[in-house]
Parts: structure tokens; C-alpha cells; sequence
């Protein structure tokens, strides 16, 4: 017998717009699984609630009568319901303190927790996530940012025609603006105080990927990180814009200088190495930072970087784009997450301290948390594609079975942080980080 299942309205955060399954999907897993699905009645979804009516689908203000809830983002405590199956971004798996109450309700209720984040295969890699879409939302934000911090400082540049991502009615509509201004570069140029513009790109996995797919619409040339440091790399380099991509190899050093970088036992052994990051600040306009990070591992910025960088008069660097955005994390300036009507702050490299807006001593931190939402069709489009694949056994699984009879492909499985209100073997460390009982 199939469950209900429902999808849920995203009300934690006022920005975000996106779906875990679109209208299109949602029909078909109707049609041809015979799967029950009732659609959460919301204001704000970029998929309206006529889009969903119109394929069928029943919209209503509860999911009283569903036993398995399809969401996103965080669910607030007073919205979870007893015994039913949730399956959402829990961030909870790093003991994260603003999200344990939220985890110890769902404990409290009986509830079963099942976190896209880890639904992975036998070797660990993702199998459901918003691809590149925070690299490619991150990157305009990125240089919309530059663009008006240069124009901040009395530099006329064709960078401020770039908006927001949030403010394109679709991302192809940003790529051809973004093309636009590459042509402006082509025939005009940059201004002398900014060219060649130089934009790193730490990372190379799907985030980079989008990320440069946006920097690659402009006249760009790449040079690697050794070519950064040598002399005489600006004389031969053919474009007005040139990217950078870094590598963990060309990020931090072995202790020990008698052996060689080795990256299974950087994986293994982070101790072993430092970061050396901070030699290449002074020659970047814009970072993207885009790797993944924990606290094992070196910071790719230190404060201290920044406070040496900026102790004089204004440096090179202008812009961080934390696509990553891990507070005080790879980029050790990133001191809060910020969202789409508020995307930029300064932080003030002298003393910590942070200002809304572009102006100040020290670089202009792009750290919006939710990006994809900034392409909320697409974004949710693509993510739709990949869980639709996983909804049948979703709703066809016996939840009142031991854990070890429950009947779900393995991915799934790994996924579950909570069953029936009590932390699952692998996630029982978070239990160090719960409060007390809210019941």
C-alpha cells in the first residue's frame, strides 16, 4: 500500500521558493506509481499552487493525512507532526547547535528523519543535491557585488550592469545579460585600476563547475596558481579576465617538506599539512570560494590574512563569494549567513566588525545561504528529477518495522538519522549535542 505523501510549504525562511517536487514530476508519480500526493498550500513557491491544481494535484492548507512529508529546508519545531516520516535538509549531522531543538522534537514526537544530504552511495558521494545551481547563482551574485563595490569607489566598470540572480526572471535570461556585458569587456575593455581582472575559484567539484560556467560567458583566460606567483604572467595572458582555479594541492603544504603532496593522506591526515592560501590574496580581485570544508582541514583565509592585507591602502582584493558558506569556516570572514534581500556585508579587517553594503576597509563577503533559491524553477526542477526516483519506496515502505526489516534501497537507508524517535547507529554521536527532552 502506498503512503501518502505530502509536500510540504517552505516557511523557515521568508526567500525560499523552491519545491522538492515539481507539478510535472508530481503527476507522473501519481499516474504511474499510484503514489497519493497532496501539495501544502503556499503563497511564495516558485511553482504556484495553480501550476499543481491544474496537473491534478490536490492543494490544501494541511498534510494532516500524510505520513511521509517531502521538504527542504529546516521544519520548524511547532510544525512537526507525531510518528510521521520526514525527509528534508536537516543540517543536523554536524551537531548543529540551532537545529538540535528542532531534531529533539521530531525525536520527542516518534517522528523518522531522512536527510538528502545523506543519501549517498557505497563510496560516499551525494546522490540528490541541487547540482551546480549554488555556483551558478553564486558566481552573478559574486560579480554583482564586485561591480558595485569598484563603481563604490569611483570606478566606472561594465561589471555594475550585472543584478542580483534573485532579480532574473530566469537563469537564461542572466546568462544573456552576463553575455551582454562580455561584449561591453570585449570592445571596451576594464578600467586601467582593474585589468587584468583576476578571479580565483577555490574547488573544482559541481559548485566550481557552475561557478565557472557564469565567469566563462566573459572574455577569460586561465592561468594556474604557480603562474599567479611567477613574474611576467600578465604580458601573456589574452583576455581582460583571468580565472584561476585552486586545488588542495596548491593550497596547503606538508609539514614535513620532505615528502610530497599527497591528497589520500591529506583526506586522512589534514594535521600533516598547513594552509598556504594567504600568498595568493594579494593578486585577487574576486574569490569564489567553493570547496567543501571541515574543521579538520586548514581555513583557506584567516582573519589575520585580511588584516595584514588590508593594513595599508586598498589591495587588490575586493570580493569573497562564499558559495561555501560555512560560518566561520574555509573563510574564516564569513561571520554570518546572509539572504537574498540582504546578500553582502564588509568585514572590517581591522577590527571583526561587519557593515550591510560594499563600503569599507576590507572585503565585500557575499555569503548567501540559501543560493539555488535565487533560480528557483531550475533549481528546483533539477533536484525534482532526482528524488522522483526515490519517492516509490518512500511510500511504500512499512515504517512500523524494525529498523533492520525496514524495506528501503541501501542509499536511503544511510540517510536516516532518526527512526521512530530514536537516533539510527551511525548518527548516534549527534546525541552529545541534543538538549533535554521537549516534551
Amino acid at each position: 500500500m502506498m503512503r501518502n505523501v505530502g509536500i510540504r510549504r517552505e516557511d523557515m525562511y521568508a526567500w525560499e521558493r523552491r519545491a522538492p517536487l515539481i507539478p510535472q514530476d508530481a503527476e507522473d508519480l501519481v499516474r504511474d506509481a499510484g503514489i497519493p500526493i497532496v501539495v501544502q498550500r503556499s503563497p511564495k513557491r516558485a511553482f504556484a499552487d495553480g501550476e499543481y491544481t491544474a496537473a491534478g494535484l490536490p492543494v490544501e492548507d494541511s498534510l494532516e493525512g500524510c505520513s511521509v512529508i517531502l521538504g527542504l529546508k529546516e521544519i520548524p519545531i511547532d510544525v512537526l507532526e507525531r510518528d510521521k516520516t520526514y525527509v528534508f535538509f536537516s543540517h543536523t549531522i554536524k551537531g548543529q547547535p540551532a537545529n538540535m531543538p528542532m531534531l529533539q522534537r521530531a525525536l520527542d514526537l516518534g517522528c523518522t528523519v531522512i536527510d538528502y544530504e545523506r543519501i549517498v552511495d557505497e563510496h560516499n558521494r551525494r546522490l540528490i543535491f541541487f547540482g551546480n545551481y549554488a555556483g551558478l547563482a553564486g558566481m552573478i551574485d559574486s560579480l554583482w557585488a564586485l561591480g558595485n563595490r569598484l563603481a563604490s569607489e569611483g570606478i566606472d566598470n561594465p561589471l555594475s550592469a550585472i543584478r542580483q540572480a534573485s532579480t532574473y526572471e530566469s537563469l537564461r535570461e542572466a546568462k544573456e545579460a552576463i553575455q551582454g556585458v562580455g561584449e561591453a569587456i570585449r570592445r571596451n575593455g576594464l578600467p586601467k585600476e582593474v585589468s587584468p581582472l583576476v578571479v580565483g575559484v577555490a574547488g573544482y567539484g559541481n559548485v566550481s563547475r557552475g561557478a565557472q560556467e557564469i565567469l566563462d560567458l566573459l572574455p577569460v583566460s586561465e592561468i594556474s596558481p604557480a603562474d599567479l606567483l611567477s613574474n611576467g604572467w600578465m604580458e601573456r595572458t589574452e583576455q581582460p579576465i583571468v580565472k584561476v582555479v585552486f586545488k588542495e594541492e596548491d593550497t596547503v603544504v606538508r609539514l614535513d617538506p620532505s615528502g610530497a603532496f599527497d591528497l589520500s593522506e591529506y583526506y586522512e591526515h589534514p594535521e600533516r599539512y598547513r594552509g598556504v592560501f594567504a600568498q595568493y590574496l594579494p593578486h585577487l580581485h574576486l574569490l569564489v570560494n567553493c570547496i567543501y570544508w571541515e574543521p579538520k582541514y586548514p581555513r583557506l583565509v584567516q582573519r589575520d590574512d585580511l588584516s595584514t592585507l588590508y593594513a595599508d591602502e586598498q589591495p587588490t582584493l575586493r570580493v569573497i563569494g562564499d558559495i561555501t558558506c560555512d560560518v566561520e569556516g574555509s573563510i574564516e570572514s564569513t561571520v554570518k549567513a546572509t539572504e537574498p534581500d540582504d546578500p553582502v556585508y564588509v568585514f572590517e579587517a581591522a577590527t571583526g566588525q561587519i557593515r550591510s553594503g560594499v563600503e569599507g576597509n576590507g572585503p565585500v563577503m557575499m555569503a548567501v545561504e540559501i543560493l539555488p533559491t535565487e533560480l528557483p524553477r531550475e533549481s528546483s526542477t533539477y533536484f525534482s528529477g532526482i528524488l522522483k526516483g526515490f519517492v516509490p519506496a518512500l511510500a511504500a515502505a512499512d515504517y512500523t518495522v524494525e529498523l533492520e526489516l525496514l524495506d528501503l534501497p541501501a542509499p536511503l537507508k544511510r540517510a536516516i538519522i532518526a527512526y521512530r524517535g530514536e537516533l539510527t547507529p551511525a548518527y548516534q554521536y549527534i546525541g552529545r549535542f541534543l538538549p533535554s527532552s521537549t516534551e
